[in-house]
């Protein structure tokens, strides 16, 4: 903890989000979007599922409808219903004023980009290579590291699209590379079973050792809501280091982590960042 709050007062961390930080503020998770699918191809949600995993799934429902765009307008409406009040969800705000100077998230919807409307922190998001260009200088970026609504070409939903970004030889899969060199990299709301996930640390992992130069690697951190003796040992010998708690629900201690984060951190980070990003 102490290695990664120093990392945060000095501005050198990345944050990655994923879909536990949405699940959040109420949206379908997964088993809805399966649910979906069976239902515009005349299944039963339960048959549906046993037939492979959600990739496999999306795969199969874009061969049937010819597209994904129907399903992707649908998970759009839904995942941003005027019912999702940003300004109670306490983990959002959080991610916010801990200023983050660089957030990838593989989650497709906009409520990052809404959280940080909402409190009025500017940011420039990323979801392609054109993007790239428009950085605004003292801004967090926000990449959407699978894909935005606002851009169907980019969302990695199927499982066709998921291989190509295990290439990772995509302009974003190079700025990750950068990014991450010289930086600790913060993962939240992942499941450790989350196999892109696990492909990502050992990817890291790798670029490391190739360089030869793994001594001076930047520690990694991952919060999980419980503790797991075994995959913790695992991630270690990535040099990911796995920061737990002992409550009971996942979303508070999620919130009680980032809380204790920024009170430990919070007064050097808003000195160092840059004039329009600190705190009002």
């Amino acid at each position: 903890m102490e290695s990664l709050i120093g990392s945060i007062k000095r501005r050198n961390v990345v944050l990655f989000v994923g879909a536990g930080v949405s699940m959040n503020l109420g949206l379908l998770s997964w088993k809805g979007l399966i649910s979906k699918m069976a239902e515009d191809l005349g299944f039963e949600p339960e048959q549906f599922n046993t037939f492979g995993d959600y990739l496999a799934l999306a795969e199969y429902y874009k061969i049937k409808t010819g597209s994904l765009g129907g399903l992707r307008s649908w998970m759009d409406r839904t995942w941003h219903s005027d019912a999702v009040d940003i300004g109670q969800s306490e983990i959002h705000r959080l991610i916010v004023e801990t200023e983050f100077p660089i957030i990838y998230t593989t989650n497709y919807d906009r409520w990052l980009e809404i959280a940080f409307d909402y409190y009025q922190r500017p940011y420039s998001k990323i979801t392609n290579v054109t993007d790239l260009v428009r950085i605004r200088e003292g801004s967090t970026q926000i990449v959407k590291f699978h894909g935005d609504f606002d851009d169907d070409r980019s969302l990695v939903l199927d499982e066709s699209s998921y291989f190509e970004r295990l290439e990772f030889e995509s302009p974003l899969d190079i700025k990750l590379r950068s990014d991450v060199l010289a930086r600790s990299v913060l993962f939240i709301g992942y499941s450790l079973s989350d196999v892109s996930l696990r492909y990502l640390f050992y990817k890291l992992d790798k670029l490391w050792k190739l360089h030869g130069k793994y001594s001076v690697r930047p520690r990694s951190y991952i919060f999980v809501p419980k503790p797991n003796p075994v995959q913790e040992a695992v991630l270690d010998q990535w040099g990911i280091s796995m920061i737990s708690s002992d409550h009971a629900d996942p979303k508070t201690a999620l919130g009680e982590f980032l809380q204790g984060l920024k009170e430990r951190a919070g007064e050097e980070v808003r000195v160092d960042a840059p004039p329009n990003l600190r705190a009002v």
